[in-house]
């Protein structure tokens, strides 16, 4: 049998460079994973899950939210820590772990990462997680990632954490009346339709406006009403309170905040853990910190005060808004 020629197939001078044949799309949701799974294997950092709607919602800790550019990626990162830690410590090897894995399997740079303590959780002994290998920590990554500078993307300072707005219950009260306006709509409808027989309530209501003449109980509801809407309108203007204080960070601008009851239980932490002291609490405020500690009739005051002063001090150092520290002591 004779061969048979293969037809000849054309190829073209200049190939297609392979970086012209496709593209890679990263989701914003396996970076999300991404970020946490990193956090996650950083000692210190645990699992967390709300009780509830939360547990429904997948609102576990940790998690990450983040925003996508052109080259680059801004994350918000909201973890649960084992109590009792040292926030400036995890809070800088979680900034570092996230943000070199990132770069590492995404290749997107990280323009803002703000990690945000907003649970604190005790790990009983023999319930360690041991899904995540632990973080191998090498400090010339470590300083090379924070001294290396990036000329093209400019320094934004991010928002701090804020609640709730408190206009939110209004808010829910006029989504509800609006719900039930729709239904009293639909029900309406179903009466001129001949499906639903019952007696009509808009018309009704407007016959009895119609009729309806000055009372004297018109005036304390006209006052009600003059207050209320004075009340809204000022809940509406109210801005939005601060939940997190900003902590001293390596950078121009705060990535890393915790609330004023972790600072203040980290304080009480290291005050209980003195000698002489039986019981330690505190407070912070925007002003100051409040430690009140109690002890034994016969321990000299001046000494646990200059004591609790010297424990707690380097932990308020920590904050970029210093705060000035009171120490009580009582017997």
């Amino acid at each position: 049998m004779a061969d048979q020629a293969l037809p000849e197939i054309d190829t073209p001078d200049d190939p297609v460079c392979p970086g012209e044949r496709g593209r890679l799309v990263v989701k914003d949701r396996a970076i999300e994973r991404i970020a946490a799974a990193a956090a996650l294997g950083v000692p210190g950092v645990v699992r967390h899950s709300g009780g509830g709607i939360l547990r429904l919602t997948g609102r576990d800790l940790p998690r990450a939210d983040i925003t996508t550019g052109t080259n680059a990626v801004a994350v918000n990162l909201y973890i649960a820590a084992e109590w009792p830690y040292d926030a400036a410590m995890l809070t800088r090897r979680v900034h570092d772990a996230v943000e070199r894995r990132l770069r590492e399997l995404t290749g997107l740079r990280v323009h803002e990462l703000n990690v945000l303590v907003v649970a604190t959780a005790p790990v009983e002994d023999g319930e360690e997680d041991d899904s995540q290998p632990p973080v191998e920590y090498l400090e010339s990554d470590i300083v090379a990632a924070r001294t290396t500078p990036h000329p093209d993307i400019p320094t934004v300072a991010p928002l701090p954490p804020l609640a709730s707005p408190a206009a939110a219950p209004a808010a829910a009260l006029v989504a509800v009346a609006a719900l039930v306006m729709a239904f009293t709509a639909a029900r309406e409808l179903l009466i001129v339709n001949g499906t639903y027989a019952g007696a009509p309530w808009l018309r009704n209501s407007f016959e009895w406006f119609g009729r309806l003449h000055w009372h004297t109980w018109l005036a304390p509801v006209a006052g009600i009403c003059l207050v209320l809407g004075i009340a809204l309108i000022a809940v509406a203007l109210k801005p939005r309170r601060r939940t997190h204080v900003p902590l001293q960070v390596a950078g121009p601008v705060p990535t890393v905040w915790m609330r004023r009851t972790d600072v203040a239980r980290m304080c009480s932490a290291h005050a209980s853990a003195l000698t002489g002291v039986r019981t330690a609490r505190t407070v912070v405020d925007r002003r100051r910190a409040v430690v009140r500690v109690s002890v034994e009739q016969d321990t000299p005051v001046d000494e646990v005060t200059a004591s609790v002063c010297a424990a707690v001090a380097p932990n308020l150092a920590a904050l970029a808004d210093p705060v000035e520290l009171v120490v009580e002591v009582t017997r």
